[in-house]
């Protein structure tokens, strides 16, 4: 059984190449508290953006690297032995098989890149 998280998670692909991608009118549509959208496929990969304020819960990705990059707010990744805080213009790969997890004090716009295979919520 699959488990249940209290998270807005779109996989959709919301942008083709060569279509604007508005981060602000993003940012100000969205009302929910822990939000992912992937913007546009790039190859391979995708790029999502989050909006996030809070907790996400422990978990890894055995067999993708993900990439977080901080717009606004700001951003803390857990691991199991430290912090790493991410803030406007910083960013940070967390490796294939690391447990983590993200949490943003207060309201956090970032940009993902990982596959397009990933399961956000981890494997």
């Amino acid at each position: 059984m699959t488990e249940q998280y209290p998270y807005v998670t779109r996989l959709d692909i919301k942008f083709q190449h060569l279509e604007l991608i508005d981060f602000p009118a993003i940012v100000r549509e969205c009302k929910d508290k822990w939000f992912n959208q992937t913007l546009t496929k790039v190859n391979d990969s995708v790029v999502r953006v989050g909006i996030v304020e809070g907790e996400y819960h422990w978990h890894k990705h055995e067999d993708d690297d993900e990439f977080f990059f901080v717009l606004e707010g700001q951003l803390l990744i857990d691991l199991e032995d430290r912090t790493i805080e991410l803030n406007p213009n910083q960013g940070v790969t967390i490796t294939k098989g690391i447990m983590h997890r993200p949490r943003a004090p207060r309201k956090t716009v970032m940009l993902m890149v990982e596959t397009s295979a990933i399961q956000p919520t981890g494997n």
